[in-house]
């Protein structure tokens, strides 16, 4: 593809598979095609790596932090459980939703939690609603333990965001899903790897092994649950996707097929 961006005249040129396209430059349309690549410029350049919630460094897009903030505040789970835990930032940040609804708790799996990550993690003023379980999040140890942290009629919001894998992914889904409550979601991050085969940092086996398919053949073999990004509860634009590193990632459970 190529782009061209004329702010003299106000118009977007792309041309792609030898068609061409002109797009007026401040229109829905233009505004998602630049969204796309910036992302993708913005990932290889590790734009998200500059990042922290109060104290720790947290490796998240800032928009998709936002979209999860909204989904957990109409959700208001008593459980939010996140695989991949890293410097600890997600989990501060999810505690401080917790704490700010006064309501809900965090589990943290990982199959390495380092030592300095750890100690941050526990020392940090909001370690007291996260629960750390050191292990691989697909081990029948690791998963019995997750499970028995759930409580009956608890709502349950799982994140996924360990070895990125089409097959890690896929085994995450089919161990995590069943303890996600009708209206919640299993959530499949980082399904961008999809598009970035093409960038410097990125690899050609990306097309096939990513997050993104390995959530459309999960829900296609299972169907009580449905990728559907969740409504935003604010919007006065035209507007209606998501600037993210988490396509097809929103996997809800459906209420009706519970």
């Amino acid at each position: 593809m190529k782009i061209t961006l004329d702010t003299e005249n106000e118009t977007l040129f792309i041309v792609e598979n030898d068609k061409e396209k002109t797009l007026p430059l401040y229109s829905k349309e233009a505004f998602e095609t630049i969204s796309r690549h910036w992302v993708k410029v913005g990932w290889n350049q590790k734009y998200t790596y500059t990042f922290s919630w109060m104290g720790r460094p947290i490796i998240q897009l800032p928009e998709d932090m936002l979209r999860i903030q909204e989904v957990i505040f109409a959700l208001q789970p008593e459980l939010i459980i996140e695989t991949g835990v890293a410097h600890g930032g997600s989990l501060i940040f999810y505690s401080s939703l917790c704490k700010a609804m006064e309501k809900g708790r965090v589990v943290g799996i990982d199959i390495e939690i380092r030592p300095h990550n750890r100690s941050a993690i526990e020392a940090h003023p909001l370690s007291d609603r996260i629960t750390l379980i050191e292990g691989s999040s697909t081990a029948p140890e690791v998963v019995d333990r997750v499970h028995a942290l759930a409580k009956p009629g608890e709502t349950v919001l799982v994140i996924l965001d360990s070895n990125h894998s089409y097959q890690h992914v896929m085994d995450e889904l089919n161990t995590y899903a069943p303890l996600v409550t009708p209206g919640s979601y299993i959530v499949a991050t980082d399904g961008i790897m999809l598009d970035l085969t093409d960038v410097p940092r990125g690899y050609a086996a990306w097309h096939q092994d990513n997050p993104a398919r390995a959530a459309l053949d999960f829900v296609a073999s299972h169907e009580e649950f449905t990728i559907e990004q969740p409504s935003w509860p604010f919007n006065e634009s035209e507007l209606n996707q998501n600037i993210t590193h988490w396509p097809h990632a929103w996997i809800r459970r459906n209420i009706s097929k519970y």
